[in-house]
């Protein structure tokens, strides 16, 4: 039987929110089996929460955020990238501020968080996950999103900027999880900006809290940060990592293959949207044992270390 899992134990992290740079403190903590990822406001008197899930994500302005009855909590998809990376299902998500906060700018100091407070399996709770049974897609222009069928999990994705730094590496990336660790390929690419989207940004009250430290920043010629690129096509694998944590707003993992040409938060929660409308393009699914399920879930969902 392939089990719901959770956190061993509770832990904090303190960080600032990229868009309102404001400080954020950050708990993660163990969540009963079915409760789902849930986010709490600690701040707020009566301290409301939010479950995710597609129809609350209504703010996709440079990144996904869940807006409930007036309560936001913005840019999640960090976390949830991670938290599908390590296959969690519940979790309790404290944060004192309206954003998560950003860290490095990618999703390795949320997978520490949680490989520091441990997973635990719940039974006899089974994971549930939702298999893709048809072609879903949605189009905006000329970009697109589709999900298809598949017996495990891929991801394939293509960028387009025409800009020198981007034009030296691939735009796209296709990924079979099978036989990928989300950990070593995904998990530490960085988002990244441009620094003549700062004063727009700043205009809109987001980017306060973006520095080197947590972005990659360019120029109209080069990358800024002097240690350069962790991966040499760094780029299209973040829109790899936003994907991921985007689809997981689902509150399973997907059974299925993930396309993208020009993808973003708003595009990708359409998706999700249009997959729920239809009850004939997805189902649930258990596995009794590992054995039984796709390579691409032995381990960890929905990827391997």
């Amino acid at each position: 039987m392939i089990y719901q899992r959770t956190l061993k134990e509770s832990i904090r992290a303190v960080g600032v929110g990229l868009h309102s740079g404001e400080k954020v403190e950050l708990t993660l903590s163990p969540a009963a089996a079915d409760s789902g990822i849930v986010f709490r406001r600690a701040d707020l008197p009566e301290r409301p929460t939010l479950r995710v899930g597609p129809e609350l994500v209504n703010d996709t302005r440079l990144s996904s955020t869940l807006v409930k009855d007036g309560v936001r909590v913005a840019t999640i998809e960090h976390l949830m990238s991670a938290l599908a990376g390590l296959g969690i299902d519940n979790v309790l998500v404290d944060v004192t501020a309206s954003e998560m906060p950003i860290m490095d700018g990618s999703a390795a100091p949320f997978l520490y968080l949680v490989q520091q407070a441990g997973v635990r399996e719940q039974k006899p709770a089974r994971k549930r996950y939702i298999r893709v049974l048809k072609p879903v897609e949605a189009i905006e222009g000329d970009k697109w999103v589709r999900l298809l069928p598949h017996e495990g999990y891929k991801v394939k994705l293509t960028i387009e900027f025409k800009h020198p730094a981007f034009q030296k590496a691939a735009q796209t990336v296709e990924l079979d999880f099978a036989d990928t660790s989300y950990i070593k390929e995904i998990a530490r690419a960085r988002t990244f900006g441009f620094m003549h989207e700062v004063e727009y940004m700043r205009a809109h009250n987001l980017g306060q809290g973006g520095s080197m430290e947590n972005a990659i920043v360019l120029d109209e010629y080069k990358v800024l940060n002097q240690e350069g690129l962790r991966f040499e096509d760094e780029f299209v694998r973040h829109k790899v990592l936003d994907a991921i944590g985007d689809l997981y707003i689902l509150g399973h993992p997907l059974i299925a293959a993930f396309e993208g040409f020009k993808s973003g938060h708003a595009m990708n929660n359409k998706l999700l949207r249009a997959l729920l409308a239809d009850p004939e393009a997805w189902e649930y699914a258990s596995f009794d044992n590992a054995d039984t399920a796709p390579a691409a879930f032995h381990r960890y969902t929905p990827a391997r270390i």
